[in-house]
């Protein structure tokens, strides 16, 4: 074990813990805004109500989301400084401006939704949530904007003097065929998220509270949570069948390990179950759908994929000696598993809603603990996704250009990156703790009371402080 090992190690867990939080705050902006909305054209009070009680989740969320996420920054220059000069130039546009449009968009006028209940007119408060959403979505756009010049490097050129990437078309980058997929991509994943998490609250209050007054609003929760979740999964299934065929294009070595495929095949048929030799290099058993990974990857069922040996010949021969091939068990099952808790919260879904057909109540325990487990089936999904994007290209940081090796700062010793790792790793499982308690605690204890407090007659309401309106 040196530095690098333990350097790829503290990214790939800090990241993944950051996108716990992520995708939630994504989605869970947006089902806030769709549910004010309606409280706003409709008037109707339960709406009213799941619109602060879901935003109260949603806020601990994003505060959450904010601290883990600066960590990710620093470590460009603690443990990639290699890495940060030579895209520098590329990577800070899109970040640069997250930060100064989307973030500030979203920070600002979330703080004016929080403290604007009865203070800004309705229209205006409303408009700051939806600000808020918009922010958070364009925030996920720059940071994917980042990532995909990773895996499909666009818009630059090499400095021969430097050895530095240069920006060129900055246009490029942000319209990098990557990006314009992977961003519908995350934002179905995000929507499944948050659709899962409005379905369990509320049906453990449909199921664990049956009778109260509030139980219309929460068999409306379970029902709108469970379509956005069927809705979002459809969608997650569409876009990352169009990213299968991308990724087959820019990055053929990550389709091949996904599957486990050895040799080219044309038609190529997709790996239910694949057994490879230790050493990596071929097949020793597999069962298969034939036809169908040469349709996921090329649209044609007779489509010709490329294998895994054939690809790292090509790459020995075009980039020097080496080893040009992920870890094939993480690739390929990180695929499938992605793709089967993803379906598995949509099953949970379909049968949440079958099982309130024509106003019935559910009431099966099986069914109460499924719920309880859905929120955690796509966090893994996406978790799953994100492990299998970035392990999949491997060994490069910057698909063709530079190898992940290269990228690691040459001055920080093993100890120095173990320290980090073990402070990081034991402030983020304190965290974990915190936010966990919260959204526990604040979802068992339900929609608000909306009856208005007396009035003070002795205090001017112009002098009043701000106060946390929930």
């Amino acid at each position: 074990m040196d530095a690098l090992d333990v350097a790829r190690w503290q990214f790939g867990v800090t990241t993944v813990y950051h996108f716990l939080f992520v995708p939630l705050t994504i989605g869970l902006s947006v089902l806030v805004a769709v549910l004010q909305t309606m409280w706003h054209r409709t008037g109707n009070e339960r709406y009213l109500k799941l619109t602060k009680f879901y935003g109260k989740l949603f806020l601990i969320n994003f505060a959450m989301g904010v601290v883990t996420g600066i960590v990710q920054e620093f470590q460009f220059g603690m443990n990639w400084s290699d890495y940060s000069r030579f895209v520098g130039d590329i990577f800070g546009a899109p970040l640069a401006i997250e930060a100064l449009v989307a973030f500030f968009l979203e920070s600002t006028f979330i703080g004016l939704w929080i403290f604007g209940w009865d203070r800004l007119p309705k229209r205006l408060h409303l408009a700051a949530i939806w600000a808020a959403a918009i922010g958070t979505n364009l925030s996920a756009y720059f940071i994917l904007a980042a990532n995909s010049f990773m895996q499909n490097p666009v818009g630059f050129r090499i400095n021969p003097d430097s050895g530095r990437a240069e920006l060129t078309d900055f246009v490029a980058v942000l319209t990098n065929k990557v990006a314009l997929v992977t961003f519908p991509h995350t934002l179905a994943g995000s929507f499944l998220v948050a659709g899962s998490l409005v379905v369990t609250v509320g049906l453990w209050h449909v199921m664990r509270n049956r009778g109260s007054a509030d139980t219309g609003a929460y068999r409306f929760a379970t029902k709108f949570g469970s379509w956005v979740v069927l809705v979002s999964s459809a969608l997650v299934v569409l876009t990352g069948d169009i990213q299968g065929k991308i990724m087959t294009e820019v990055q053929p070595m990550k389709m091949a390990a996904a599957e486990g495929l050895y040799t080219t095949e044309s038609p190529a048929s997709f790996s239910v179950l694949t057994v490879g030799s230790l050493d990596g290099s071929r097949e020793v058993f597999a069962l298969k759908i034939p036809y169908l990974l040469s349709f996921l990857g090329t649209g044609d069922p007779h489509g010709t994929v490329q294998g895994i040996n054939d690809l790292q010949a090509q790459y020995a021969s075009q980039y020097g000696p080496g080893n040009y091939a992920p870890i094939i068990p993480v690739t390929y099952w990180s695929f499938r598993f992605m793709i089967g808790f993803g379906l598995a919260a949509a099953a949970i879904a379909l049968l949440v809603l079958w099982s309130q057909r024509k106003g019935r109540t559910p009431t099966s325990r099986w069914l109460l603990r499924a719920g309880l487990v859905m929120p955690v089936l796509p966090l893994l999904a996406n978790s799953f996704g994100w492990i299998f994007t970035e392990m999949g290209r491997q060994p490069w940081i910057v698909f063709g250009e530079m190898l992940t090796r290269d990228g690691v700062s040459r001055s920080v010793s093993l100890t120095e990156v173990l320290t980090s790792f073990t402070a990081f790793t034991l402030i983020y499982a304190t965290l974990a703790v915190i936010e966990f308690k919260l959204l526990v605690r604040y979802a068992r204890a339900g929609v608000p009371d909306l009856t208005p407090e007396p009035a003070d007659d002795d205090t001017d309401d112009a002098e009043r402080p701000l106060a946390f309106a929930y």
